[in-house]
């Protein structure tokens, strides 16, 4: 089993390490309980990277603890390892590090959360991440373009509205 590609693991649940390339980005996906069970299962069940254009190659149905998943986009594949389940009433998700066969290296977190007050759903990425091989290095600030684009598919594949 490879180890994962970075020491911060867990960061995304609090301050994002210095060093690394950092987002946070929400987005309103729905009301209600019915809206925010719906996001919640696409996120757990990997739909969201589906409805995104990113292929699970191999790994877990749903997302656990210390289970590796790969993903394939394009021409790329790269593969991850859940660092942490996000289980409560109110707030689900999770979070993937890098393994050895990814072209970034850091850490990646996807929440869905229920406001119980407005019953407002909403999706929030955080990542912290930085070039690991040299084809990442070689392509700069079009990664950073890549990662923002993600980013957005993965937030809008989320909306129940």
């Amino acid at each position: 089993m490879s180890e994962l590609t970075y020491p911060e693991v867990g960061a995304t649940a609090g301050a994002l390490p210095a060093g690394y390339h950092h987002v946070r980005a929400s987005r309103l996906v729905g009301r209600g309980r019915d809206a925010f069970e719906a996001a919640a299962s696409d996120l757990l069940s990997w739909r969201t990277h589906e409805h995104a254009g990113v292929r699970k190659v191999s790994g877990p149905d749903v997302a656990t603890v210390g289970r590796d998943v790969a993903f394939r986009w394009l021409t790329l594949r790269f593969e991850c390892r859940v660092v942490s389940v996000i289980d409560e009433p109110d707030r689900r998700g999770f979070a993937y590090g890098t393994l050895a066969r990814h072209p970034e290296c850091g850490e990646e977190r996807f929440v869905v959360e229920i406001d119980p007050l407005t019953q407002e759903v909403t999706a929030t990425i955080t990542a912290f991440s930085k070039p690991s091989g040299w084809l990442a290095r070689a392509g700069g600030p079009v990664a950073r373009v890549v990662q923002a684009h993600m980013t957005r598919r993965y937030l809008a594949s989320l909306d129940q509205k």
